[in-house]
C-alpha cells in the first residue's frame, strides 16, 4: 500500500512541475490545503476520490490520467 501512495505522489509532483505550478498554486486551484499537497507528493497520506477529482480538474485532465 505504501508503494502506491509514493507512486501516486510522484505523479502529482511530475504533473505539477510540467504545469510549472508551485504547491501553493496547485492547492489554490484544487481548493485544498498546501500542506496536504506536500503530504500527497511525499506519499504520506491516503488520497480520496474527491481529492483526486479536484487534482485532475486543477491539471485540466481526466482523472484516469493521474494513473498513467
Amino acid at each position: 500500500m505504501e508503494n502506491i501512495k509514493i507512486i501516486f505522489g510522484l505523479k502529482i509532483k511530475e504533473l505539477r512541475k510540467q504545469k510549472k505550478y508551485s504547491q501553493e498554486q496547485l492547492a489554490n486551484l484544487a481548493s485544498i490545503n498546501k500542506s496536504y499537497i506536500s503530504q500527497i507528493e511525499t506519499g504520506k497520506t491516503k488520497v480520496s476520490l474527491e481529492i483526486m477529482n479536484k487534482l485532475a480538474n486543477a491539471f485540466e485532465i481526466e482523472i484516469d490520467q493521474l494513473f498513467e
